[in-house]
C-alpha cells in the first residue's frame, strides 16, 4: 500500500517542540516509503482559534524543511485540507448515521448533563452518557447537537505500531457528540472522516489519545471504515524529566529557535532523537540520513526530555559542517546593520567572522558578542583608560610606554606585503620572550582593542591592518604621556 501520513494541528497558538516532533515523524515515514504527507488544519474549535496560527504553522514547517504534498492552498483529490471548508462532508455522514439509528439529537441541555455528571460523582461511579440515552431517539433536524450512539458495548483490542497489543473495555465506550450546535464537527468525528477520505494509512499521535481509541474504533465500525495503523509517540518531557513539556512550562515557539540562530537541520536532528533510537552510535544526521534510517520499530515507549545544551551541541556540529561561505553568510545576518556595514566597508567582515567561528554554538551568539563590545575594536576606534594599559605586575607608565614604542618600531619595520598573523607574531615574539610576555602583550592587546579580553593581539593586528595598528599604538603612547 502507498503510505499516507498527516500532521493535523489545531490553529490555537504557536508551534512548539511537541507538535513539531509529531509532524517530523509523520514526514520522515512518508519520505522513507516514498509516500504522501498531508498538512491538515483542524480548525473546528472556533472559540480557541488564534488569528495567524495557520500561517505560523506553515511557516514553521517550511523553515524546518518539512514539505507537504497537500495542505492549505494546496487541496488534494479529496478536496480541501482545512476542516472548516469540509462541513458538507461531515453533515452528509452525520445524516447517514442518524438515518441508520446510530446517531441522535442530544435531548439534554448543558446544565442537565452537568447535573447527571454530579450525581454520578456523588454516588462514586463513572458518568456514562449512554446510561441516560433516551428510549426513543428523536429526529435530527440538522441543527441540534448530534450524538453518536455506541452500537455495541464491548471490549476492544488493537495493535499499536509502538506500544504493541492494547485493549480497553466497556468503561471506555460512551455516546459522544459528533456535531455541535454551531454545525461544526468535534475532533472525535472530523478526524476519522478526514483520515478515511484522505487515505491516511498511519496516524502519528500523542499518548493521550490511547484512552479514546475504543470510541474511535466503534465509530470506524459504524461508518464501515478500515482502521489505520496507530503510531503512538512517547511524550516529550521538560528538563526535569518529570512531566510532559507544555506551553505553560516554557515550551518555546519553534520559530524562536530561528530568531536565536539555530539551523533547521539541527532542530530536525535533535527532535528525531527524542523518542527514536536508530540503534547505532551516530548522533549527527543529515536529513537524507534520517529518512534512510528512520523506522517505526525503533520508536521508544518512554519519554525523552528537552536538553537545551544538547541542542546547542547539535547546532554547533551542523554549523561546523557547513561550507565556510554559507557559515559566513549566516553569521553576518545576525550582526546589526551598523556593524555589518562598517565591517564590510573596512573589508574586515570575513576575518572577524572567522575569528569568532570557534566560539559560536548558535549564530545569534555573534550578536551577543557585538552587544557586549567584543567586536567594537573592529567596528570603531576603542577608547580606554591609560592606567589599564600597564600590566599589573609592572604598572610603571614609563616601562609601558617604552615597550609600546619598541613594539611600534618592530611592527613599523615589517613590510606591508608581509603583514599577516604569522609575520606579526614572528616580529614581536622574541622581544616579548625577552621582556616578559605579559609585559609586552598586555599593553599591546589593550592598545588595539581597549579590552582586557580579546582575540590575541597578533590576530587583531592582522585584521586591523598595518596603518590602523600603528595608529592605535601611537594613540596609546600619547595617552600615557
Amino acid at each position: 500500500m502507498e503510505v499516507v501520513t498527516r500532521f493535523a494541528p489545531s490553529p490555537t497558538g504557536f508551534m512548539h517542540i511537541g507538535g513539531t516532533r509529531t509532524a517530523l515523524f509523520a514526514y520522515l515515514w512518508a519520505c522513507k516509503n516514498k509516500g504522501t504527507f498531508i498538512l491538515r488544519i483542524e480548525d473546528t474549535d472556533t472559540e480557541r482559534k488564534v488569528e495567524g496560527s495557520v500561517e505560523h504553522i506553515q511557516e514553521s514547517l517550511a523553515w524546518l524543511g518539512i514539505e507537504w504534498n497537500y495542505g492549505p492552498q494546496k487541496p488534494g483529490p479529496f478536496g480541501s485540507c482545512i476542516q472548516s471548508e469540509r462541513l458538507e462532508t461531515y453533515h452528509a455522514l452525520a445524516q447517514k448515521l442518524a438515518d441508520q439509528g446510530l446517531a441522535y439529537p442530544d435531548p439534554y441541555s448543558e446544565e442537565e448533563v452537568q447535573a447527571l455528571r454530579e450525581k454520578a460523582q456523588s454516588e462514586k461511579r463513572p458518568f456514562l452518557y449512554r446510561e441516560h440515552r433516551p428510549e426513543k431517539l428523536g429526529t435530527w433536524d440538522g441543527k441540534a447537537p448530534l450524538r453518536f450512539k455506541v452500537p455495541v458495548v464491548k471490549r476492544y483490542r488493537w495493535i499499536d505500531a509502538v506500544r504493541g497489543d492494547l485493549e480497553a473495555g466497556e468503561e471506555a465506550l460512551d455516546d459522544f457528540i459528533l456535531l455541535k450546535g454551531n454545525g461544526y464537527p468535534t475532533y472525535n468525528f472530523a478526524h476519522i472522516v478526514d483520515d478515511h477520505a484522505m487515505g491516511i494509512t498511519h496516524i502519528f499521535r500523542a499518548d493521550e489519545f490511547i484512552a479514546s481509541t475504543p470510541r474511535f474504533l466503534s465509530l470506524y465500525e459504524a461508518l464501515g471504515f478500515a482502521q489505520p495503523i496507530f503510531v503512538t509517540l512517547p511524550p516529550i518531557l521538560g528538563k526535569d524529566a518529570t512531566k510532559k513539556l507544555s506551553k505553560r512550562d516554557g515550551a518555546k515557539d519553534i520559530l524562536e529557535y530561528r530568531e536565536e540562530g539555530y539551523l533547521p537541520d539541527a532542530i530536525v536532528n535533535f527532535l528525531a532523537l527524542i523518542g527514536w533510537n536508530p540503534g547505532i552510535e551516530q548522533e549527527v544526521f543529515t536529513r537524507d540520513e534520517l529518512i534512510l534510517a528512520f523506522s517505526l520499530d525503533q520508536i521508544q515507549t518512554h519519554g525523552g526530555s528537552v536538553n537545551e545544551e544538547k541542542l546547542k551541541w547539535f547546532n554547533r556540529e551542523h554549523m561546523l559542517r557547513m561550507p565556510l561561505d554559507e557559515f559566513r553568510k549566516n553569521a553576518a545576518a545576525f550582526l546589526s546593520d551598523a556593524a555589518r556595514s562598517e565591517l564590510t566597508k573596512t573589508g574586515r567582515l570575513t576575518a572577524v567572522i572567522d575569528v569568532v567561528r570557534e566560539r559560536l554554538s548558535v549564530f545569534g551568539e555573534i550578536r551577543t558578542l557585538e552587544q557586549e563590545g567584543e567586536l567594537a575594536c573592529f567596528t570603531g576606534t576603542p577608547s580606554y583608560d591609560a592606567k589599564n594599559l600597564s600590566w599589573q605586575k609592572d604598572p610603571s607608565p614609563e616601562n609601558t610606554s617604552l615597550r609600546l614604542k619598541s613594539s611600534l618600531k618592530l611592527l613599523a619595520d615589517l613590510p606591508n606585503p608581509m603583514w599577516n598573523h604569522d609575520a606579526i607574531k614572528a616580529a614581536l615574539w622574541p622581544y616579548a620572550e625577552a621582556e616578559g610576555r605579559g609585559a609586552v602583550l598586555w599593553p599591546l592587546r589593550y592598545a588595539l582593542t581597549g579590552r582586557e579580553r580579546s582575540p590575541d593581539p597578533f590576530i587583531v593586528a592582522d585584521i586591523l591592518g598595518k596603518d590602523e595598528t600603528l595608529s592605535r599604538i601611537e594613540k596609546a603612547i600619547a595617552l600615557i604621556g
